[in-house]
């Protein structure tokens, strides 16, 4: 979606067209869960966040001045959105997370059963290995090559400059290297 586009389902969002909205479900929902599914680790509780994170927006853009409110940006917004949403929850959760907790496929149904078993056991290694690296890290992992975000955008969401944007990128690859040692 370009900026155009954005801006005109901003403007159509504001004056309370609910279709406007829908659009941008339609286009930024399967992005938005997955990028909570690989925080969350569970399927119903990033779909739970996911609806939170389009509703706390559908409030927030149809109540506030589009214009005003300083967002250039509509992907990285409900991103960032997103971020918030994730850091509320496990603020309020008190049990850890374990991989285990991972249910459903996450493997392509295309493969043969070996190579489906090789890939899964690949996936949980990485996930594991994403626990356990810093959460900045893993965020701007799974954000620029899991999301294919422009550096940009990650830097509007993370509120960083994209040159501090490009060294985390660098120092969380390192950092999952060493954990998948």
């Amino acid at each position: 979606m370009d900026a155009l586009e954005e801006k005109k389902l901003l403007f159509r969002i504001q004056n309370g067209d609910k279709e406007a909205f829908g659009e941008v479900y339609d286009e930024y929902v399967t992005k938005i869960y997955r990028f909570v599914w690989l925080k969350v680790s569970s399927q119903e509780t990033a779909q739970d966040l996911t609806s939170e994170i389009f509703l706390k927006s559908w409030r927030y853009l149809a109540k506030n001045d589009i214009q005003k409110s300083k967002i250039k940006n509509l992907q990285a917004f409900l991103y960032k959105v997103a971020r918030n949403v994730i850091i509320d929850f496990y603020r309020k959760r008190s049990d850890p997370v374990s991989i285990e907790e991972i249910e459903g496929d996450i493997v392509d149904d295309r493969l043969n059963a070996s190579e489906k078993l090789y890939l899964e056991d690949d996936l949980k290694e990485v996930k594991k290995a994403l626990d356990r690296i810093k959460d900045e890290y893993s965020q701007v992992i799974i954000l620029y090559y899991l999301e294919e975000i422009p550096i940009r955008e990650i830097a509007d969401i993370l509120d960083k400059s994209e040159g501090a944007v490009r060294v985390l990128i660098h120092r969380a690859m390192r950092a999952l290297k060493n954990e998948l040692k």
